[in-house]
């Protein structure tokens, strides 16, 4: 029977290789944009920063999220896709651990992160940034089995 509240067991769990796969989404005005894309903003390497701070976040994602376990990572990719009309930048952050529990939260929490540093990193130019669609697109491995989003 699972007492309400508290961390989940995972001592009976088998160990297994599981990955997970995040998205995010920012939309920014058309100077932020174009600063984007040209690498020119006077804070430095926008999407470089960004990708630290989602792979710092994925590592952390224990000490920040309650009742998450830490999970040894053993790999986490970041990448960056541009939407040119809409002005906006996903991320996509996927994670790699074998162990006994998934990553499907280290993987949300590198997405977003990536998007708030896009956000620290541009705001100088405009405020009116908007953070959303964070969410998970897959994950493999675990005993609730694979999950691909079906949009």
């Amino acid at each position: 029977m699972r007492k309400p509240g508290g961390m989940s067991d995972i001592g009976d769990k088998e160990v297994t290789v599981r990955t997970a796969k995040a998205s995010g989404r920012i939309e920014l005005g058309k100077e932020a944009f174009e600063v984007v894309k040209g690498g020119a903003s006077m804070k430095g390497d926008v999407l470089g920063t960004a990708k630290i701070a989602a792979i710092q976040a994925v590592k952390s994602t224990s000490a920040i999220i309650p009742m998450c376990h830490s999970v040894l990572i053993e790999a986490v990719g970041v990448d960056f896709i541009f939407g040119e009309q809409s002005r906006s930048v996903s991320v996509i952050v996927t994670v790699k651990s074998t162990g006994k529990t998934g990553v499907e939260m280290e993987a949300l929490s590198g997405a977003a992160v990536a998007c708030l540093t896009i956000y620290d990193m541009l705001k100088y130019i405009d405020k009116t940034m908007t953070i959303g669609q964070i969410k998970l697109l897959e994950k493999k491995g675990g005993k609730s089995g694979d999950y691909k989003r079906p949009d």
